[in-house]
């Protein structure tokens, strides 16, 4: 049914709702916490050592190297890593760990603002 282009994407997000409800039901039942990440945090991109973030990774490279601390990673054990810490700073912090945003300068928003009404 995966196949199915129609079909895929439905089935793909209710097998994740799935895995999220027993995760959720199973923290629950042992007195976790469970805490959720944004989807759209970069823990393959961003270095576990330094911090900095890779601006392109594609999916094909499984191993890059840090061009600010030269530290090696493996991008699956790099990401686990983040997310490891990403979901410690919410539990500390009390809020959710996005990804940075560019802000939009005010003229910039008032002019699209104005493009869409008019």
């Amino acid at each position: 049914m995966v196949r199915n282009r129609c079909l895929a994407k439905s089935i793909a997000d209710a097998g994740w709702g799935e895995f999220v409800r027993q995760l959720e039901y199973k923290a629950d039942w042992y007195g976790r916490t469970l805490v959720k990440i944004d989807k759209f945090y970069p823990s393959s991109k961003r270095c576990s050592n330094c911090g900095y973030t890779m601006a392109q990774l594609p999916l094909s490279i499984r191993e890059w190297t840090c061009p600010e601390c030269s530290e090696r990673h493996d991008r699956d054990t790099n990401a686990a890593k983040n997310i490891l810490a990403a979901g410690h700073a919410v539990l500390a912090c009390g809020e959710a760990v996005r990804p940075a945003r560019k802000l939009k300068s005010l003229s910039e928003g008032a002019l699209q603002r104005s493009r869409k009404s008019g």
